[in-house]
């Protein structure tokens, strides 16, 4: 379970999928089924036929041992419910004493959790824990600091699609245990009309004028069409990506649910903030481009709603985490 979770911070307020469940705040069927898939994955490129070549030749298989995940450094745990699904999956009888839960914040040289059981299954296992524990606390750690860097803003710190394949819903937990928000999941759950979108509908549609009414208009039209078979039915979210302020005035007519204010300097976000004020204040503005720890704070104190950064999955550091062994 995310432990820091704000409450009333859902996504699905603003029709927007989460990787939580509602009732309970932890991993929902359609994440745990993913985390499965990898867990089922990493245990099988590591453990071909169950076998650990020097485990197996070095320890009886009778022999109980205990060990600790402890951390190296600052920051924030994820990863600590994918390790009771590991030692699920594996078929290991092993205990998992947790100390440290999800979302909560750790220091250098402490015990987040405590292995006991068969000494071959530990070590077996090992690895398979510190990998998922190290890449998914190095996300929710870098999380935090772009969520404290904004803090008292009132914006929210989104993560993006640029996530490792296949772990998209696994490191979208990550940043929600860092206390950040869940951007759209795929290309299946919401619209986000960009600049590629605009330039291949310019080629389609005679003339330029228009062309971001022409969007917004044909993206309600197919949404009405397709609502019983979309996860979000009517409620899908139509958000359009503009780059200066004429688009924006534009785009702001037409009352989408968000509009994405793309590499804008921070004194152009204030002119966007302050436009769509007098033109549409019930509008959601997201800032995007050029987003990093030194950049996020100006960004969020120009009144913007969300600010969406990429670099939460694609260039967070692992997170240093080892497994020391309990000696008698």
């Amino acid at each position: 379970m995310c432990g820091w979770l704000v409450p009333g911070s859902n996504d699905e307020i603003r029709g927007h999928g989460s990787v939580l469940d509602e009732a309970t705040g932890m991993m929902d069927a359609e994440t745990l089924a993913s985390l499965d898939r990898l867990v089922e994955l990493a245990l099988e490129e590591d453990l071909r036929g169950g076998t650990d070549c020097t485990s197996q030749s070095l320890i009886p298989g009778a022999v109980s041992g205990s060990a600790r995940f402890v951390s190296r450094d600052v920051g924030v745990v994820c990863g600590i419910e994918v390790c009771a699904r590991i030692l699920s999956l594996g078929n290991t009888d092993l205990k998992l004493d947790v100390s440290v839960a999800d979302g909560q914040p750790v220091q250098s040289g402490q015990t987040i959790a405590q292995l006991l059981g068969d000494a071959r299954e530990i070590l077996k296992i090992e690895r398979v824990c510190l990998n998922f524990l190290g890449r998914l606390s190095g996300i929710a750690t870098l999380t935090r600091q772009f969520v404290d860097a904004v803090a008292g803003t009132g914006a929210q710190i989104h993560d993006t699609r640029k996530t490792t394949p296949g772990w998209r819903r696994l490191e979208k937990y990550a940043v929600k245990c860092g206390g950040g928000t869940n951007h759209r999941m795929g290309l299946y759950d919401a619209v986000l009309i960009k600049d590629n979108h605009l330039a291949m509908l310019g080629q389609l549609v005679p003339g330029k004028a228009g062309l971001v009414e022409e969007a917004v208009g044909r993206a309600r039209s197919w949404i009405a069409e397709h609502a019983e078979s979309l996860p979000q039915g009517k409620k899908t979210l139509v958000q359009i990506e503009v780059d200066n302020l004429n688009q924006l005035a534009s785009a702001l007519v037409l009352k989408p649910d968000m509009i994405l204010l793309d590499n804008m300097s921070p004194d152009l976000l204030r002119e966007a903030v302050t436009l769509r004020d007098k033109l549409a204040p019930g509008i959601e503005l997201e800032a995007s481009g050029g987003v990093n720890l030194k950049t996020v704070a100006a960004i969020a104190r120009t009144g913007v709603d969300r600010i969406s950064v990429g670099a939460l999955t694609h260039s967070a550091t692992n997170f240093d985490i080892g497994l020391d062994w309990q000696l008698d």
